[in-house]
C-alpha cells in the first residue's frame, strides 16, 4: 500500500502542460491524433445454463451485472481506462475517425468479491446448491467514428469490435469447493457521443456504448460441469483527450472562453513502475504475516491523471483517477518499515481503477508579501500571500498536508521505505491504499504554520483478521484528530523547517494486554479482534529538514505512539527514529540526478512484543512468536538518474536487520528498480 502519495511531484521538474484558454473559433479543425483517459459506469446482464459434462439435466439462470458504487469501499460497477485515436475532418465538416481503448473495473469489493459482475444462485441435481458468477477484469474496443462538427462541437456515432477478459466462478455450497475459470470474450460495440474543446489541446466528451458478446462454453473439470453463458453491457463514459495537432494553441496569450483572462484548467499525469526483489535469507520459522525466507520478486505499476479546475476566487477542485496493478513483497507483510511506498496493502495481478483524490481547496489571502507558486501535480501556477488560510475538504491523503518533508516524502521520486515516506509512528487515517475522507485547515502567518484536521478512520483497525480494515468507515464513528505546528527558519543562510505533528485516533480498538490475557485463558493465539472496545490511541512526531547548500539537504524524524493499543491504519511501530541526506548531482555534471542515503530504527512496546509472542497478528507482522525481540534497523540508499526532465530511473537498495523485530530472522537485502514518468 502506497502510503505515499503526499508530495506527488516533490522535487521533480514539471513540464508545462497548460496555457491560458483561448476562444475557440467556429473553424476549429478536428483532424489529428489524440490520447486520453475515461471514467464510466457499466450495467448489463448475462444468461447462463449449466449441464454435467457426462450428460444430465441442465439448469439455467441469469443475473444483472450492475453493482451500486460505494465511495467508502471504492467498489461497484464503475471503471477507468485509456484511449487513443485519430480523426480526419472533411471540408464539409464531416469527421471520420478510429479509436482503440482499454478499461479496468474497481478493485473487488472486500465483502462480496464483485465489481462489474453478477452472481446467481441455483440448485442442480448433479451439483447441489451453488452459485455461479462472472466478473469483468478488463475490457476494450476498437471502433470507427463518423460525425459532424459545427465548430468546436463534435456529434458522432461509433461502432466496431469489443473484447473483455472475465473471471467465472462456480461454488458448491455443501463443500465450499470453488473453481475459477478465466476467459476472453469477443463481440461488437456500438454507441454515440458528444465531444467539445475546452482548452488548447484538450477536449472532453460524454459517450454511450453498448457491447454484446455471444454465448461461450466453459468446462469446470473438478465440478464436472459445463457452463454456457452470454454477456452484454451498457457503458456510460466521460472522457478527457489531449490533441497533439490542436490548431487552437495560440502563439500568444488569449482570453478564456469561461472567464476573462483566467487560466482555470490544469492536467498532469504520471506512471510509475517498481520491481523489488531479495535473495533468500535466514528464516528458521515463519508465521502468517512473515516475510518469506525464500527468494522473491514482485512488481507494482500505477498510472495517474490529475485534473484541476478553478471554481471561484481562491477555490480549486482536483480529481485524481488512477489505475493500479501489482503486489508488494509477500503481499505487503513481514517488515514494519515496509520496503515500498508504491505497494499497497491490497494488491491485484490485473489492473484496477481507483479514485484516490477528489477534493476542494480554498485559499484565502490574509496579507504579507506576495510569493510565486509553481505549477505542480495538484497546484496551479500563480501567486499567493505569505499570510493565508487554506482549507481542504474531500478525499485525499493525510500526508498530502501533514508530516511532509522535502527530502523524504515521495516514493515515486525519493526513498521507497514506508518509514521514510512519513514517521513510522504516524498512524494516520487511511484506507488500504492510503486515502480517506476528511478536512484540514492551515493558517500561515510569518514563519509559522498551524494545521489541524479531522479524518475518517477505517471501519475497523487493519490488524488481526479484519476484512473491513482498510475500508473507510461510512458512519464516521471511527475518526482521527490531527494537529501540526511548523516553524520555518534560516540557519547559516540556508532554509530549514521543523514540525511537530500529533494525532489522536478514536474508535473501537484492542489493547495488547487484554489480547494476551485472553490467549492465556483459552490456549489459543492472541486475537486482537476479540478484545476491541471504544478507546483512544495518541501519538506525536518530530520532523526536521535542513538545506546545507544548493546541492545537499538533510532530514530527521522521530516519533512515539501509544504501545498499549493496536495501531489503526498504518503499520506496527510504536517508536521510530530516522534520518538521512539527499545530494543533487550538479557537482558531477548531472544536476537532475539525486543520491539519497538514510537510516531507520523502529521499535514496539513490551505489551506489543508480548502480543506477537502469543501468536498475535498485526497490520503487517506476525511470525507466530517473538522470543528474541530486537529493534528493526533499516538502511536505504538510492540513485535517481534523469533520462530527461520528465523521466527518471532509480536504483534502490535496502538492508533490513531484524525484520518484524525478530532477531531470529534475517537480515534481508532488498533491491529495487523504479521507472517514473510524468508531465
Amino acid at each position: 500500500m502506497s502510503w505515499n502519495n503526499s508530495a506527488f511531484a516533490a522535487d521533480l521538474p514539471i513540464l508545462p502542460t497548460k496555457a491560458p484558454v483561448p476562444y475557440i473559433a467556429p473553424g476549429y479543425d478536428w483532424t489529428g491524433f489524440y490520447v486520453g483517459g475515461h471514467i464510466g459506469l457499466a450495467a448489463g446482464n448475462s444468461g447462463w445454463s449449466m449441464a454435467p459434462t457426462g450428460g444430465g439435466a441442465p439448469v439455467s439462470g441469469s443475473f444483472g451485472l450492475y453493482k451500486s458504487p460505494s465511495a467508502f469501499k471504492e467498489s461497484g460497477s464503475w471503471f477507468e481506462g485509456i484511449q487513443a485515436g485519430y480523426n480526419y475532418m472533411l471540408r464539409n465538416r464531416v469527421v471520420f475517425g478510429i479509436e482503440a481503448d482499454g478499461s479496468f473495473p474497481t478493485f473487488p469489493d472486500a465483502v462480496s468479491g464483485l465489481t462489474t459482475g453478477g452472481i446467481s444462485n441455483f440448485n442442480s441435481p448433479s451439483f447441489g446448491a451453488g452459485t455461479f458468477s462472472e466478473t469483468v477484469l478488463a475490457s476494450g474496443t476498437v471502433r470507427g467514428r463518423i460525425g459532424y462538427a459545427p465548430g468546436h462541437w463534435l456529434f458522432y456515432a461509433t461502432g466496431g469490435l469489443a473484447w473483455t477478459y472475465n473471471q467465472q466462478e462456480l461454488v458448491q455450497n455443501a463443500t465450499g469447493n470453488t473453481e475459477d475459470r478465466f476467459l476472453y470474450r469477443f463481440g461488437w460495440a456500438a454507441g454515440a457521443g458528444i465531444e467539445t474543446a475546452i482548452a488548447p489541446s484538450w477536449t472532453i466528451r460524454g459517450e454511450y456504448l453498448w457491447t454484446d458478446f455471444p454465448s461461450v462454453d466453459v468446462n469446470f473439470p473438478v465440478s464436472g460441469q459445463r457452463v454456457s453463458s452470454d454477456f452484454s453491457e451498457h457503458q456510460f463514459r466521460l472522457a478527457l483527450n489531449y490533441r497533439f495537432d490542436d490548431p487552437s494553441r495560440p502563439a500568444s496569450v488569449a482570453p478564456s472562453r469561461f472567464t476573462d483572462n483566467a487560466d482555470i484548467f490544469a492536467v498532469h499525469g504520471q506512471a510509475t513502475y517498481v520491481q523489488q526483489a531479495y535473495p533468500a535469507f535466514r528464516s528458521p520459522y515463519e508465521g502468517p504475516n512473515s516475510l518469506t525466507g525464500g527468494a522473491q520478486t514482485k512488481e507494482t505499476f500505477d498510472t495517474t491523471l490529475s485534473v484541476g479546475v478553478k471554481l471561484w476566487k481562491g477555490a480549486e477542485f482536483w480529481a485524481n483517477p488512477e489505475i493500479d496493478q501489482g503486489h508488494g513483497l509477500n503481499d505487503t507483510h513481514g517488515v514494519a518499515g515496509f520496503t515500498s511506498g508504491e505497494a499497497y496493502k491490497i494488491g491485484s495481478s490485473t489492473p484496477y481503477a481507483r479514485l484516490h483524490r477528489a477534493f476542494l481547496r480554498q485559499t484565502i489571502n490574509l496579507g504579507g508579501d506576495t510569493e510565486n507558486v509553481d505549477d505542480d501535480f495538484f497546484q496551479f501556477k500563480g501567486t499567493r500571500s505569505t499570510d493565508r488560510l487554506v482549507i481542504t475538504a474531500g478525499r485525499f491523503a493525510v500526508t498530502d498536508i501533514f508530516d511532509t518533508n522535502r527530502y523524504a516524502n515521495n516514493p515515486k521520486a525519493d526513498f521507497l521505505n514506508w518509514s521514510l515516506v512519513s514517521a513510522a509512528t504516524f498512524d494516520y487515517a487511511a484506507d488500504g491504499w492510503g486515502y480517506t475522507f476528511g478536512g484540514a485547515a492551515e493558517w500561515y502567518t510569518g514563519p509559522w504554520t498551524v494545521r489541524g484536521g479531522v479524518f475518517d478512520l477505517s471501519a475497523t483497525p487493519s490488524g488481526g483478521a479484519s476484512p473491513l480494515g482498510g475500508t473507510d468507515d461510512p458512519t464516521f464513528q471511527q475518526f482521527a484528530l490531527i494537529g501540526e505546528i511548523e516553524r520555518r527558519y534560516v540557519l547559516w543562510d540556508q532554509p530549514g523547517k521543523i514540525k511537530i505533528t500529533g494525532f489522536l485516533n478514536r474508535g473501537s480498538a484492542g489493547k495488547f494486554n487484554d489480547a494476551v490475557a485472553l490467549a492465556a485463558a483459552t490456549g489459543m493465539p492472541a486475537d486482537i479482534n476479540a478484545v476491541r472496545s471504544y478507546t483512544s490511541r495518541p501519538g506525536v512526531s518530530l520532523n526536521l529538514e535542513q538545506q546545507i547548500n544548493e546541492n545537499v539537504g538533510v532530514f530527521f524524524r522521530a516519533g512515539w505512539a501509544d504501545g498499549n493499543v493496536e495501531p489503526w491504519d498504518f503499520t506496527d511501530v510504536d517508536r521510530t527514529v530516522s534520518g538521512g541526506v539527499s545530494i543533487g548531482g550538479k557537482p558531477w555534471g548531472r544536476p537532475d540526478d539525486t543520491v539519497g542515503i538514510a537510516g531507520v530504527m523502529n521499535g514496539i512496546s513490551s505489551a506489543h512484543t508480548a502480543f506477537f509472542n502469543a501468536g498475535g497478528l498485526g497490520i503487517l507482522l506476525g511470525d507466530g512468536q517473538l522470543t528474541n525481540y530486537s529493534t528493526e534497523k533499516i538502511l536505504e540508499a538510492y540513485y535517481s538518474y534523469a533520462l530527461n526532465a520528465s523521466t527518471k530511473l532509480t536504483f534502490d537498495y535496502q538492508f533490513i536487520a531484524n525484520p518484524g523485530y525478530n532477531a531470529d530472522r534475517g537480515p534481508a537485502n532488498v533491491f529495487a528498480a523504479r521507472a517514473h514518468w510524468q508531465f
